[in-house]
């Protein structure tokens, strides 16, 4: 008989750390599979297995004995459409054919970006035509087509929307700007988004790995109350004790960043921004319905944006991040 097992890719990352940790305290046996190279930490009580995300075999044998396997590595920046389907496309196909071998049933952590754009008025649902606006939105959307197809036990896919929270590097840049005082719009002031604490999120998986309900389910993950640009950096204003003053990017020179990160890629180095996060910024907004993760596992996201902000900036203090 399986113990309550799962194997977790992508573990020593932000999101995957945060998940570790919370199937952990739920009671779950937790196996992180790392690469076979990696030598990051994982959380106390977790355990740790090497498996490359190119070895369907090597995959099999860190997922025995496991109920289910939890795929949540991935690239969230890459250099080109080639670079992001070898490990968000190729790397899904390698664990689902893995988890066929082993008997486990699979939840993949995908992103709204792979469903596309949505606002407060119109946001974005599960049952639309997908429109994904860059190669990142359209890897995860096809290691998702991926599961559908070859998975030969129950799936679940959770889409989470925009994700912040203690060891989180995304939105740190926004964090020591406002840490300084400085609060640059990057986007309009009044495009919004749904963000989620990397907390919620957390607990959404573990509903979501132990409720029937979610097999063969897509779901968007989301605090209910969408944020826009303005009201983001406010926040963060206010967390800081700083005045806020924005100050507008005129298109053109967002544009010229764009190019020149796509020219540091082509040089071999990572950029902040390029044209795939322009593409993004372009878009109406990143607004995704809560409906139906509400309806199918009962989930509320609780934690509020300036108490969520709150916590994160004390992290990043006590990390000696910012």
């Amino acid at each position: 008989m399986r113990s309550r097992s799962v194997s977790l890719t992508g573990a020593t990352g932000f999101v995957g750390w945060h998940l570790s940790e919370a199937f952990r305290d739920a009671g779950w046996r937790v196996r992180a599979v790392t690469r076979p190279d990696g030598s990051r930490l994982l959380p106390a009580g977790v355990d740790r297995t090497d498996a490359s995300l190119t070895d369907p075999g090597a995959l099999a044998r860190a997922f025995e004995d496991s109920e289910l396997v939890v795929h949540c590595a991935g690239v969230i920046r890459a250099k080109n459409e080639a670079a992001f389907a070898a490990v968000n496309v190729e790397g899904t196909r390698a664990l689902v054919e893995a988890a066929n071998m082993a008997g486990c049933r699979v939840l993949l952590i995908s992103s709204l970006a792979a469903g596309g754009p949505g606002t407060p008025e119109k946001p974005r649902r599960e049952q639309q035509t997908d429109a994904p606006v860059n190669a990142y939105g359209r890897s995860k959307r096809a290691g998702e087509e991926v599961l559908r197809r070859i998975a030969q036990s129950p799936w679940t896919i959770i889409r989470p929307c925009a994700v912040y929270g203690p060891r989180d590097r995304g939105f740190l840049p926004l964090f020591r700007m406002a840490q300084r005082g400085v609060f640059v719009l990057p986007t309009r002031s009044t495009m919004s988004f749904s963000l989620i604490s990397v907390a919620d999120l957390s607990s959404a998986v573990v509903d979501a790995a132990s409720s029937p309900r979610a097999a063969g389910e897509v779901l968007f993950v989301g605090h209910g109350d969408p944020q826009s640009t303005d009201s983001i950096l406010r926040t963060l204003a206010g967390v800081y004790g700083k005045p806020y003053t924005p100050v507008g990017l005129p298109r053109p020179v967002v544009r010229a960043a764009a190019s020149i990160g796509d020219l540091a890629w082509m040089c071999g180095t990572r950029f902040v921004f390029d044209s795939g996060r322009l593409a993004e910024f372009d878009a109406e907004g990143f607004v995704c319905s809560v409906e139906r993760a509400r309806d199918v596992l009962g989930f509320t996201a609780g934690t509020s944006l300036c108490d969520g902000f709150a916590r994160t900036a004390q992290w990043y203090r006590d990390a000696g991040w910012t």
